[in-house]
């Protein structure tokens, strides 16, 4: 097989890119080129370094890198992407996995490659590990922390009856208390006619939040979000949806349709509503919604937050590999 290697930002919209990701099964929206070239565009720091691995004229596997300072690492950012790594057909995995390692570990830009975002229970962590070995470089299995995951398998009311009864009275009576307070609540879809003025206010929401997470929607990242909205919101993969009432925003969240799963990427409440929790009144009436379109499952992405287990989401683990020259 042969690693062709370019730092020509216009591979990204190479039709076997695409190609791949759909029949990839670990694949995410986070592997495909439309996301990386604008995360590359708004964050990367010099030319994107993308490899094609090809089976004569076949393509078999793609995978983006950044190097800086002499670390590689998957394009998409620790802070900013959950799954990251190559993307490629499942027959021919192994293979493709040691030929890419082998032609990262010929390049002599990098001393250390950080390699997060590859989820344990897919194919491609203990890919890479073992083409890392065969090229000859060391290799330091870490964690990645976990991104919980809902299954959605049955209905919406058997998954309510699955919870523990004291949370599952919980969170009806904070519906309860919602539809008291503001009687037109209800999930309300951005569109592509209102999306810049919705996610303008879904960004003020988040700023209005405490530490850290008010300070994640600066203007560069705020600006980043508006490109993927407007790149995927047409054909529905990006959603941007309310708890809205009367044209006021309790809370809203920003999430990706990803073939049979919704991942939910961010959230932010109305911090003057507090004390009606809109913001887990959103996502109990999302998961709803999301059954009634036929979802699998609701990822809710890396964090281990308690709200996220007490919802019966299962921790999935994901994994990190640090490779050095021996």
């Amino acid at each position: 097989m042969l690693v062709e290697w370019t730092a020509d930002p216009t591979a990204f919209r190479s039709r076997d890119w695409i190609s791949l990701v759909e029949s990839d099964p670990d694949a995410t929206v986070f592997h495909g080129p439309t996301y990386l070239e604008l995360y590359w565009e708004a964050f990367g720091s010099g030319p994107p370094q993308l490899a094609f691995v090809r089976n004569g004229d076949e393509t078999i596997c793609v995978a983006a890198f950044e190097v800086r300072e002499g670390i590689a690492t998957f394009l998409g950012g620790f802070e900013i992407t959950d799954y990251m790594g190559p993307v490629g057909r499942r027959q021919g995995r192994d293979r493709a996995a040691e030929d890419l390692m082998a032609a990262l570990e010929a390049r002599d830009d990098w001393e250390t490659a950080d390699l997060r975002g590859l989820p344990l229970d897919g194919g491609w962590y203990g890919a890479i590990a073992d083409g890392a070995r065969v090229a000859g470089l060391a290799v330091e299995k870490d964690d990645d922390g976990v991104a919980p995951l809902l299954p959605l398998s049955s209905s919406f009311p058997a998954y309510m009856s699955s919870l523990p009864g004291k949370l599952r009275h919980e969170l009806r009576r904070k519906r309860r208390r919602i539809h008291q307070a503001w009687p037109s609540a209800a999930l309300v879809d951005a569109t592509t006619s209102t999306f810049a003025s919705d996610l303008t206010a879904f960004a003020q929401l988040h700023r209005a939040s405490r530490g850290r997470k008010g300070r994640f929607m600066y203007p560069g990242m705020e600006r980043f979000f508006q490109r993927l909205g407007d790149a995927l919101l047409p054909d529905g993969t990006f959603r941007l949806v309310f708890l809205e009432s009367e044209g006021t925003k309790l809370a809203g969240a920003v999430g990706f349709r990803d073939r049979d799963r919704f991942l939910v990427y961010n959230s932010a409440y109305d911090h003057t509503q507090a004390a009606l929790s809109p913001g887990i009144v959103l996502l109990t009436m999302l998961v709803e919604d999301l059954f009634d379109q036929g979802c699998e499952a609701l990822d809710l992405l890396k964090g281990d937050e308690e709200y996220k287990v007490r919802l019966g989401a299962l921790p999935r683990p994901i994994g990190r590999l640090l490779l050095r020259r021996r």
